[in-house]
């Protein structure tokens, strides 16, 4: 699998999601789209969403409600896309989603592999691959990142670290759609900084690269040590997203 296949089939996926053509994230105008259902969409996608935006670094697509159509594209035309997703422009979203009972709730950076540059990352540890039967006892808080436990049936594959045998990292890979799964990485505090992240990370990408699937990786742009691990395993920032929720759901996000 090329560099311009994955691309291609990220694209493929998000215009499916979006109702429009994959190459409308290429074009230097923005688009917006009627969010519909797609049984083909990423399983985390609650569709329809009142408030989608998503760039390809050309220009942003968005999907949104008919209540909310007319206002999110005078979003997308007022700004460049390269400011669409950070303050002080998002107020000015923030405000128009307000109207319709809703705010800007998730934020973050998608990254693809790079095949030029993946390749196996070694750590101290011993480092094996897990079957779903296998990792079935770490759905606890410690690997919540790693795995999904209220989507354990799309939990594939999983890498763990291990001292002697204690587990103290895990890479997990969720089929989030048919053709890209996403990885999530935990490590213990005391393990981190020597390597155990980047070596899980890189073994589980190759894993899913040889299944035929595209392996792809979400951080929040603040999360720098997400990022460096992305990076450092030889993935490279493809798209951004952003999306509005309903108040009420962001209230309860954001409650002790």
């Amino acid at each position: 699998m090329t560099n311009q296949d994955i691309l291609r089939i990220a694209l493929r996926q998000s215009a499916l999601e979006f109702g429009c053509q994959p190459e409308d994230f290429l074009k230097s105008t923005p688009t917006v789209t009627l969010s519909r259902p797609h049984p083909e969409a990423r399983a985390y996608l609650p569709l329809p969403l009142a408030c989608d935006i998503v760039s390809y670094g050309s220009c942003a697509v968005a999907m949104a409600s008919e209540e909310t159509m007319a206002d999110v594209a005078a979003y997308l035309q007022k700004f460049p896309t390269e400011h669409l997703f950070e303050t002080p422009n998002l107020h000015v979203l923030d405000r128009l989603m307000a109207k319709h009972g809703l705010n800007v709730c998730f934020m973050a950076e998608y990254f693809l592999p790079d095949v030029t540059v993946l390749k196996p990352l070694t750590c101290k540890y011993d480092m094996r691959l897990l079957t779903p039967a296998e990792f079935a006892p770490y759905y606890t808080e410690t690997w919540s990142n790693a795995l999904t436990p209220h989507r354990k049936e799309r939990d594939v594959l999983a890498f763990g670290a291990f001292d002697g045998e204690n587990l103290i990292g895990l890479a997990g890979c969720s089929a989030d759609c048919d053709t890209m799964y996403q990885i999530g990485i935990d490590v213990l505090p005391e393990y981190r900084r020597q390597g155990v992240a980047s070596a899980l990370t890189s073994a589980l990408a190759l894993e899913v690269l040889r299944l035929g699937k595209v392996p792809f990786y979400c951080a929040a742009w603040s999360n720098l040590p997400s990022v460096r691990n992305a990076i450092r395993c030889g993935f490279r920032p493809a798209w951004a997203e952003l999306t509005a929720r309903d108040i009420g759901f962001v209230e309860k996000m954001n409650s002790p």
